[in-house]
């Protein structure tokens, strides 16, 4: 069970974050609403919000996912690839401070997005991107591996279009993964039951499983019918603002 989840607002610098979407600028007030639907989401499937103050010198860092990885025994303070972003780390280090006994920080020559770590269980697919090295992915891999978790590389350098892993991959159980159109084949998925995402829909792979539901981008009406089939209560959400930034839904929070 998941009980609590960190999140922090757009600032007012959010238009200025980093990109390569080209759907147009975000516009903030309708970010703002969007994240508030985000939050009260979150606290309707369980969890304690954990609300950090926007901070306009960082505008990617309401995607506070990236900033660290939070397991059950030891949290582990990320390297983002992005150098403009590497300052959110020291933001959030406080407050896990006050969440988690043992905190581990990724170090030099070493980058890691914690969108690119996708738990399933006790099980870590780690991917290798353009934000997450393969020195990073090694050190989290031996992390976790101290601490009793396996892992597997997943390299998606050579897929166009996922900027992190979890923006083709969700894990909704232990043993079953929504897997995006670019990642349907690839091996290292082998052994899980994998719920496959439409092209079209292609931007719903990055979900969120919060305890009884599944929480789901909004225009993915495809995939919403298959998560019900298998008896799953899913929330949708719009997300059109975060869309616009390279963010989905569960980079907006750190649950745990």
């Amino acid at each position: 069970m998941l009980t609590r989840a960190i999140v922090r607002p757009p600032g007012t610098s959010f238009a200025r974050g980093i990109t390569s979407a080209q759907l147009g600028e975000p516009d903030l007030a309708a970010a703002l609403i969007q994240h508030g639907s985000y939050s009260a989401a979150l606290e309707r499937c369980g969890l304690s919000l954990i609300p950090l103050e926007p901070d306009a010198r960082f505008p990617d860092s309401t995607f506070v996912e990236d900033t660290a990885v939070l397991t059950d025994r030891v949290a582990i303070l990320a390297r983002p690839g992005a150098p403009s972003r590497q300052g959110e780390v020291a933001l959030l280090a406080p407050t896990l401070a006050k969440c988690y006994e043992e905190r581990i920080a990724i170090g030099e020559p070493g980058t890691l997005d914690g969108g690119d770590v996708c738990p399933a269980g006790d099980h870590f697919f780690i991917g290798i991107s353009g934000r997450t090295n393969e020195a990073g992915a090694a050190q989290l891999a031996g992390v976790l591996a101290n601490h009793g978790y396996s892992s597997t590389p997943v390299d998606i350098r050579g897929f166009p279009g996922l900027l992190h892993l979890k923006s083709g991959l969700s894990c909704v159980d232990d043993d079953r993964l929504v897997v995006g159109p670019r990642l349907a084949g690839h091996p290292a998925l082998g052994g899980f039951e994998r719920v496959l995402v439409d092209p079209e829909e292609a931007y719903a792979a990055n979900c969120v499983r919060a305890n009884a539901y599944v929480l789901v981008a909004d225009g993915a009406p495809r995939l919403v019918a298959a998560l019900e089939r298998l008896e799953y209560s899913v929330i949708t959400l719009e997300m059109s603002e975060f869309r616009k930034m390279d963010g989905g839904l569960s980079c907006l929070s750190l649950r745990f």
